[in-house]
């Protein structure tokens, strides 16, 4: 039999994996695989999960967010291991998940990945961490990191906007300085994106960003015409008005530096804490292999 490694996250979204486990183990029963569940906290060490991967292995099935995702991909990356992965959507947002095409219901992505093959998907590679959906910095994008897990639990995604509004008044401009063969700007910015996925808490921004193109899709929104900005968004962010907005700039690279000269400000990697400027940020065209659908 082949063999699968689960990893579930009982704390991620509204703990909604705990009510499929019996039924994720007894479909891959079914399909002749031995699954081996591995539960994630901090009583141990993610890294020694890994210690019996070896080509037995079929798959690595993880059920969590964008942020369990991040951890494990880096983990693996770490210790070469190049096994395919497969998600299922149990985070808040799920955004990574939601790129790759997977049902937000429990039983229909495990169906999806039972009966899929697999491909290839890019990474995004900031000083050295790993990302597979977004590396950003500015008003709201560390607001993730700032929510407390029960709060995401029980409001789910407007947890998040309730933590922003609190930020708000802290809030000064990012002294911005971006470098690229295609693009340079330097001048002050509201916040930064870089995706390798399409959305943030499940809006999508990125419209046109293909997660298998070799790559990045950068998005700045620069201080200029801020009013208009605002007036504008969120028709762009529910898919009303497709084009960017004048004070959005946006373009395609697969490497570019950032500096932010006001160096306090966090930035965030896939919902949790990221590296310090200046960051040099890559695109690893087919960096991991994956199942379900892209």
């Amino acid at each position: 039999m082949k063999k699968v490694k689960f990893f579930y996250n009982p704390f991620s979204g509204e703990r909604t994996i705990l009510k499929y486990l019996d039924y994720i183990i007894n479909a891959y029963q079914k399909k002749e695989f031995l699954i081996i569940p591995f539960r994630i906290s901090f009583d141990f060490n993610l890294k020694n999960a890994f210690l019996d991967i070896d080509d037995s292995y079929d798959h690595i099935l993880i059920s969590g967010g964008d942020g369990t995702i991040n951890k494990i991909v880096n983990t693996m990356k770490t210790n070469n291991i190049h096994t395919p992965i497969a998600i299922l959507p149990a985070g808040t947002a799920n955004d990574f998940a939601n790129v790759l095409g997977m049902p937000k219901s429990i039983p229909e992505s495990v169906e999806q990945i039972l009966n899929s093959v697999v491909s290839s998907v890019d990474l995004g590679l900031v000083n050295g961490q790993y990302f597979v959906n977004i590396f950003s910095c500015g008003l709201f994008t560390d607001v993730s990191q700032k929510t407390p897990s029960e709060y995401k639990n029980i409001f789910g995604k407007l947890a998040y906007y309730f933590t922003g509004l609190k930020e708000l008044p802290k809030f000064k401009l990012l002294n911005l300085s971006l470098k690229s063969e295609i693009f340079s700007y330097e001048g002050e910015s509201i916040l930064f994106f870089v995706f390798n996925g399409k959305s943030a808490g499940s809006f999508e921004i990125a419209h046109d960003s293909c997660i298998n193109d070799g790559l990045l899709n950068v998005i700045v929104i620069s201080n200029e015409n801020l009013m208009n900005i605002i007036k504008i968004l969120p028709q762009f962010l529910l898919k009303k008005n497709f084009s960017y907005p004048k004070g959005i700039l946006h373009f395609k690279t697969s490497e570019l530096y950032i500096d932010v000269l006001n160096k306090h400000y966090s930035t965030d990697i896939d919902g949790e804490k990221g590296p310090t400027f200046p960051v040099k940020i890559s695109c690893i065209e087919n960096g991991l292999k994956v199942l379900g659908s892209i």
